[in-house]
């Protein structure tokens, strides 16, 4: 989700990549509660983070966005000017009906675009035309 709303609210500034700490797939409860914002996920292919680290590619920011004990199994991505936490629920833990997962996704999916637009505004306020919408 994050990758996705960083694309879609900043990706005039910005080029996300999302990876997680194991191999996996999307969840379709995540893709759901995109769909409802206007924001197709249904396409993305899961990337595992030391792929991630083997392309050598140099990031500047380095944003995990994984609950507390996540995060300490987070690795080191060279060269990286800015590595930040974002502590969010991690949707694939949530417990109950599908109905009661979605509700839980939605809240986490709106989390994360408030943290995002938050987070854009204050790197980009340099950028000309700009439009968090």
């Amino acid at each position: 989700m994050a990758e996705a709303w960083l694309n879609h609210i900043c990706g005039n500034v910005f080029e996300a990549q999302s990876a997680g700490l194991e191999a996996g797939i999307l969840n379709p409860l995540v893709v759901e509660a995109m769909k409802e914002v206007g924001i197709d996920i249904s396409h993305k292919k899961t990337q595992w983070v030391s792929d991630l680290m083997k392309s050598g590619e140099r990031f500047h920011y380095v944003i995990a966005v994984c609950d507390e004990a996540s995060a300490e199994r987070c690795p080191i991505f060279p060269g990286a000017l800015e590595k930040l936490h974002w502590s969010f629920p991690d949707p694939s833990s949530l417990t109950g009906t599908a109905e009661e997962k979605l509700t839980r996704i939605r809240v986490i999916r709106d989390a994360i675009k408030e943290k995002i637009e938050s987070w854009c505004a204050q790197k980009c306020s340099s950028a000309t035309n700009f439009d968090l919408d």
